[in-house]
This record gives C-alpha cells, sequence and structure tokens, in this order.
C-alpha cells in the first residue's frame, strides 16, 4: 500500500485579513514542497466536500447555519479577533473535513496505509459552539467520532503536537470513552488550557504541557516518557494526528526549539504505534505552522516517514 495526500484548491480560498499568520500562503508552500519529484509516490486524492450531516457530529446545527450565516459576500467578517471567514471559507472548511473524513475511509479501507489532508483552515480550537483559534469546523474530533460510529471502531487516539493546546478537539471528546485526546504543547500560552489535571470525564485525556524554550531534547522526552506508554496501553485501532509544526524554533507564535527532525521522529514513533495495534492506519492533518519555510520543511519531514512507513 501507500500513502494518500488529500488537498483541493478550495481551500485557498478561505481569505483573510493582510498581516493574519493563518495565510492561503501556508498552504501553497506545503503544496510546493510535496510536488518535488521525491513524493511522486504520493497517492494524490482530491479533497471531497464533506457532507453538512458530517459537521453535525461535533457541532449543533444552529452552530453551523449560523457560521453560514456570517459569510459576506466579499471582503471578511471577524467571527473574533483572530478568526474571520470570507465567501470561500465555508467550502474551504468542508474540503478540509472532507480530507480528514476521506482519509479515514482510505485506510479503514485498505486502500492506503496512511493519509495526510493537506488542508487549511485548521481545525483544533472549534469548540462546539464556537469558531476560534483561526479554526471553523473540529475536523479531527469529528473524524474520530465518524470512526468509531460509522465504521464501528472501539477505540481511536488522537495526537496532537500543534504548539497550541488542542481545546477544541479535547471539549468535544471529552465525554467520549472510546477516545483518547493526548497533546503535547507550549504552557503557558494561548489558549490557555491543557494543563495535566485536565483528565477528560473516562480519564481519556492525557496533557503534556512544555514550559517556554523547551527542545527536540525535552520533547522527545516527555513523548518516550508519558505520551508512547498511554498509547501502548491504549492500544488503538486508528491514529489520528493533529500535525501542527508551530512548535518549530523559527515560528513566530511561540517560543518552542523543535526541528525538523524532531518531527520525523515523533511521526516513527506515532507510526509505531499505529503498526503494533492497528495496521499502521493513521490519518494525519495539517493545524499550525507559520513560518513558511519551517512549514514546508517539516511537513516534507513528516510525509517522507508516512511514505517509508506506508509501503
Amino acid at each position: 500500500m501507500t500513502t494518500a495526500l488529500l488537498t483541493h484548491p478550495d481551500c485557498l480560498g478561505h481569505l483573510v485579513p493582510p498581516g493574519h499568520p493563518e495565510r492561503p500562503e501556508r498552504l501553497k508552500a506545503v503544496t510546493e514542497v510535496l510536488a518535488a519529484d521525491s513524493f511522486a509516490p504520493l497517492l494524490r486524492i482530491p479533497a471531497p466536500l464533506a457532507h453538512e450531516e458530517a459537521v453535525l457530529r461535533a457541532h449543533p446545527r444552529i452552530y453551523l447555519d449560523i457560521l453560514k450565516a456570517e459569510i459576506p459576500a466579499s471582503g471578511f467578517v471577524a467571527l473574533d479577533a483572530d478568526t474571520h471567514v470570507s465567501p470561500g471559507s465555508i467550502e474551504a472548511a468542508l474540503r478540509a473535513l472532507g480530507a480528514v473524513l476521506r482519509g479515514v475511509d482510505m485506510v479503514m479501507g485498505a486502500e492506503v496505509t496512511n493519509a495526510f489532508a493537506a488542508v487549511r483552515p485548521p481545525g483544533h480550537h472549534a469548540e462546539e459552539n464556537r469558531a476560534m483559534g483561526f479554526c471553523l469546523f473540529s475536523n479531527v474530533a469529528i473524524a474520530a467520532k465518524y470512526a468509531l460510529d460509522h465504521h464501528g471502531l472501539s477505540r481511536v487516539a488522537v495526537i496532537d503536537f500543534d504548539v497550541h493546546h488542542g481545546n477544541g478537539t479535547q471539549a468535544i471528546l471529552w465525554d467520549e470513552p472510546r477516545a483518547l485526546f493526548v497533546s503535547t504543547h507550549q504552557m503557558p500560552l494561548w489558549p490557555f488550557t491543557g494543563s495535566p489535571d485536565e483528565k477528560g470525564a473516562h480519564d481519556n485525556v492525557l496533557n503534556v504541557p512544555l514550559p517556554p524554550r523547551s527542545d527536540g531534547e525535552r520533547f522527545r522526552g516527555e513523548v518516550e516518557g508519558r505520551v508512547l506508554p498511554r498509547l501502548q496501553a491504549f492500544a488503538p485501532e486508528l491514529v489520528l494526528v493533529s500535525a501542527g509544526f508551530d512548535a518549530h524554533t523559527a515560528d513566530p507564535l511561540a517560543q518552542l526549539h523543535l526541528r525538523e527532525d524532531d518531527f520525523a521522529w515523533v511521526t516513527e514513533r506515532l507510526c509505531d504505534i499505529a503498526d503494533a495495534h492497528c495496521g499502521g492506519r493513521l490519518v494525519s492533518t495539517l493545524e499550525g505552522g507559520y513560518d513558511l519555510d519551517a512549514l514546508a520543511a517539516c511537513v516534507a519531514a513528516h510525509v517522507k516517514v508516512l511514505m517509508e512507513r506506508g509501503v
């Protein structure tokens, strides 16, 4: 089998005001680096539009209706100080969600071993009734619920190594005993959630905060000492990854000091978990990462490992 790359030009149609860090150029940088000859073996799949019913696995209908009503005919509308929508935002968000769900279907159907969704807007900050942190739909939380209910799984693990805590994913999966949510993130840092005493309603949340200026050695130690044992004990039937690359030392929005080889390393370790428990089934989706060069390099390192492990 191989690795699927799921993306769509509609994800560029989610526009933001000048100077906003979550800009279309992020996805352009990612797609450009993945166009190199070394990535030719990727199975490239256009991200489908998710049905609105899929959104309702995590968000109520009134949230979706209100969000759609905010979409302007031109320009931008600010949902909060950080999160904006433009005329193409709903289509982009539904493509982003559709990419992750199609990735789940593909790995569950043994079409591919693993998958990477190169999409925007990101999703892990979107709460049940609130868009925030550049995010509109909680893509990975929806994918976890979809895998559990549609594919009949009993245990899905979500691992989030974005530098910002995935508050939306955590909140939506808080009372889901079949899902384990694990997050490494900088603390203190926006959104100021993710303390170790946030454990979920069924002891199904593990938060591993890292102090500012933590480097790859500290990150690897925490993953080896806390994250991997918890994942091994959980024995997931599917691994979902919120792949944020803003913990890179060059990123302008935080103060961790990871490098490309650290992201390659953690990808290897998560593939080890997937190999040990679920036939390699892993679906990763892009979250943060705001220095374009660092983002491109980190995505290349991440996807290279997925390809090597997906053969």
